[in-house]
Formats: C-alpha cells, structure tokens, sequence
C-alpha cells in the first residue's frame, strides 16, 4: 500500500512538472481577464483602499523575510521556488487549488517531506493572513465611507474578529466576501457597504491570496530550519522492517 501510494504520488508530481511549463501562459490570461472585467474605473474609484491593502501586504512580506534571515532561511533560493505558487495564488485566488504547487515547491526547496505534508495543508486551511489583513482594511475603509471613524475599542474587535474567522475561511475564490459580511454584522458595520467592495473583490482577493500562501511556506521553511538534524524521512526499506517486527 506504501509503494502503491509512493508511486501515485510520483506520476502527480510528474504531471504537475508538465503542467508548470504552462502556467505563466495561464496565469498571464487570468490576470488580463480580471483586470479587463474590473476596468480601471473601478481601479481609480476604490484606488486608495487597494493601494494601502497592498502596501500592507508589503510590509508583512518584508516581515516574512526578516524572520527568515534570523532563521537562516536563504532568501534567494526561497523567492526563487516560491515564486510560481505565489503568482498562481495570485491569479486564481485560491489557497486550496494552489495547494500541489506549493508542496512541490518546498520540496524542491530541500524541506523534508514530514515536514511540508502537515504544515502546508495545515496552513491552507488555517493560516490565513492575507485575509485577515484584507479584513481590517475593509473595515477601516467602510467606517470612512459612513463618516463614523472607528476607536481603538473599535479596532481591537475588528482584530480579534477578524483573525478568528480568518481561519475558518475556505481556500477558495468569493470567500472573502462572505468572510467581510460576516466581520461586519458582528461589529455593527452597515452591509450596504459590502457592495462597494465586490467591486474590487478579485484584485484586493489576488493580493491577500498571495500572501497566504507566502506565509504557509514561510512557516514551513521556518520549522524545517529549526528542526534540522532533528527529523529525517524514514526510509522504505526500515518502514517495511519495522512492520515484519
């Protein structure tokens, strides 16, 4: 059953390496069909809201990159690898559907496959970031919109809730916005305003989608580097071994 499942896991990984030749073509389409759907009306209009969303997402980056180094996490090798689940993430706005690329991807880093074959689908499903940081801004940006600026009460909540229900989110497109409405109802933020940010929903969701999975290898190659020396892949041979005994 071990080698059965061994070697489907080889043909995936096969196939997916025939696939990846192809996915800047795909991913260049899908960018080109959001941004001609939104127009650069819809840019212009909501502009500020996407362009402080994304300098956010700057910052936790270069956060990510600082704890790498203290680490000992090679940075270049890690952007290098890390770049096609991330330009994918960014394109199809799905953690869950990134989710073999984003293995393959430690794998080739080095990572051990004990390590990335809990973390990574662990992460997928929990470590949500982007989206809690689309949450907060969204918040802030619907306050402003109702002229009824939120205090530092406010604001805590929004955290508290928002970071909570970040990690229930489905890796899937769309579910930012449910994620929203839901953080709105809770804090007393009027629905209406939701509608406005349908409007941006796939551009501020490419972002935090990005960041998400950024922040699940990040976390792997963290504990991978930690754990050094520490765990090693058992090989087949003392799996079969210790099943005889």
């Amino acid at each position: 059953l071990y080698e059965m499942i061994e070697g489907l896991n080889a043909v995936t990984l096969k196939v997916m390496s025939g696939v990846l030749h192809v996915v800047p073509i795909g991913v260049f389409a899908i960018v080109a069909e959001t941004v001609s759907q939104q127009g650069f009306e819809t840019l212009l209009s909501l502009g500020d809201m996407v362009i402080v969303l994304y300098i956010a997402l700057a910052v936790q980056l270069a956060i990510y990159c600082v704890i790498m180094r203290l680490f000992g996490v090679k940075l270049r090798r890690f952007f290098r690898e890390a770049r096609t689940p991330m330009a994918t993430a960014f394109a199809t706005q799905s953690s869950a559907g990134v989710l073999p690329l984003t293995m393959d991807a430690a794998r080739r880093m080095g990572i051990a496959q004990g390590v990335y074959g809990f973390s990574l689908p662990l992460g997928a499903t929990m470590n949500m970031d982007g989206a809690a940081i689309r949450i907060a801004i969204s918040a802030v940006f619907a306050a402003n919109v109702i002229g009824a600026p939120l205090d530092l009460a406010s604001m805590a909540q929004i955290v508290v809730i928002g970071t909570l229900i970040s990690v229930g989110t489905a890796g899937v497109p769309g579910a930012g916005i449910i994620m929203i409405a839901t953080v709105f109802a809770q804090v007393g933020l009027p629905i209406e305003t939701v509608v406005l940010l349908t409007a941006i929903d796939a551009l501020v969701g490419m972002g935090a989608t990005a960041l998400n999975i950024t922040g699940d290898l990040v976390g792997t190659a963290v504990i991978a580097k930690s754990e050094e020396g520490k765990q090693k892949d058992v090989p087949l041979d003392d799996i079969s071994s210790t099943v005889k005994e």
